[in-house]
């Protein structure tokens, strides 16, 4: 694991074993916010009838923590609740996680409080801070399963030309299944490929701009 300055100053990790940065290397804080929040959890709570209070996210590769540090810093600060879960078969080390920086772009309460909960959060859900709660599934994304539906699906997983089986139709079933009506999907990435899949699961999809360093990206609406 190498630590990588990307772009905007913020670090990423090339893992030399996948061949890929968890982040972009324009940016990996920039493209978080902007694949993830701006795209995901900000569409979502703009194109609710109602004021939603409570948001619900299930992310495909927690990685380094860090759409979960800016999305709960987020939800913190406009005083929504969150229900966090993220799935990563293989979870950095806290060392690792420590080592990131990102202390630096949320706020100081709720990054230490991640970091003294990060590996229970990996066995058990966890109250991160007032309103907003979180853990870990450490397992493969096939085995993951759950009684809870939930509202936006970040799906962060390396590139598809690294790991195909994650882009697969089985897998994004699978994952999409736990998506509400009306859910929304969001990643970084937008493939010919990609877009069939997610219409043949029933979502009506949009190219929408990519962060920098990438034209466009896809967001998806479950039907």
């Amino acid at each position: 694991m190498d630590f990588v300055t990307t772009g905007d100053g913020s670090k990423t990790i090339f893992n030399a074993q996948v061949g890929e940065h968890y982040h972009s290397k324009h940016g990996a804080v920039q493209e978080s916010k902007h694949v993830f929040l701006t795209s995901g959890l900000h569409y979502f709570l703009e194109n609710q009838k109602h004021p939603q209070r409570l948001v619900s996210i299930l992310e495909v590769g927690f990685g380094t923590g860090l759409n979960f540090l800016l999305t709960a810093d987020y939800c913190f600060q406009q005083g929504i609740d969150l229900h966090y879960t993220g799935i990563e078969a293989y979870p950095l080390s806290l060392d690792t996680i420590k080592e990131t920086g990102y202390q630096q772009v949320v706020n100081a309460t709720l990054w230490e409080t991640f970091l003294k909960q990060y590996e229970g959060a990996l066995s058990k859900k966890r109250f991160l801070l007032q309103h907003i709660t979180w853990e870990i599934a450490h397992q493969l994304v096939l085995k993951f399963n759950t009684m809870q539906k939930y509202d936006i699906l970040y799906f962060d997983a390396f590139a598809a030309v690294h790991q195909p089986e994650m882009w697969s139709t089985e897998t994004l079933s699978h994952v999409c299944n736990f998506l509400i009506p009306g859910g929304v999907f969001v990643t970084y990435a937008i493939t010919g490929n990609l877009k069939r899949t997610m219409k043949s699961l029933g979502f009506s999809i949009e190219k929408a701009p990519g962060a920098p360093g990438k034209r466009e990206m896809l967001r998806a609406v479950k039907n």
